[in-house]
């Protein structure tokens, strides 16, 4: 028996949970929210992470190896200008993963196809790793040795975001009958 309502069809609540779908939709949700949150705090107190990014681009709490203290940025005004481009990436991040979990939520609702969801929920969950894998992990903990810092070290909370927006994409792009059905593949 096949339980697909017709494309457009409006599904009885809660018929998709527990599906692939579902899934991503709930990790694209909460990782909205958390990017939601990050720029909330960056923006209303701007000092304290700032103080972070300072001292990361200066350098100045590792060991101070001449090899690699050239790469230091102390100018206020670049480190400033990189915290706010910081900003402004997760603010596009956040605006990328609401539309995808609103994208969702109309694919649910109408019982239609979720790949628009899942694309553009790609393309945030993408931010996601680039942000954090790219500009803290690789960037930061590398070239300006934030690993180096007992003070100023950011590298856990940007693996951990990593990881949580790496699992989110593999739920978004897992196979799944799931898909074509807005939420319920055959019985």
């Amino acid at each position: 028996m096949n339980d697909v309502p017709p494309r457009g069809a409006r599904r009885p609540p809660l018929s998709g949970f527990g599906t692939l779908p579902a899934a991503a939709t709930v990790m694209t949700s909460v990782l909205a929210l958390y990017m939601l949150l990050v720029v909330f705090g960056n923006i209303t107190d701007f000092g304290t992470n700032r103080e972070f990014v300072q001292h990361v681009l200066a350098m100045d709490t590792t060991f101070h190896d001449p090899h690699v203290m050239w790469r230091a940025i102390t100018n206020p005004a670049l480190q400033d200008a990189v915290y706010v481009c910081v900003i402004i990436w997760e603010a596009l991040t956040t605006a990328v993963l609401v539309y995808a979990v609103v994208l969702w939520g109309v694919a649910f609702r109408r019982s239609s196809s979720f790949e628009r969801a899942r694309q553009v929920a790609t393309l945030g969950l993408l931010m996601i790793v680039v942000l954090f894998a790219g500009g803290f992990i690789a960037i930061g903990g590398e070239w300006f040795a934030m690993w180096e810092s007992t003070e100023w070290n950011g590298l856990q909370p940007a693996l951990q975001n990593t990881i949580l927006a790496a699992f989110a994409l593999v739920l978004v792009q897992l196979p799944s009958r799931h898909w074509e059905a807005g939420g319920r593949g055959p019985a």
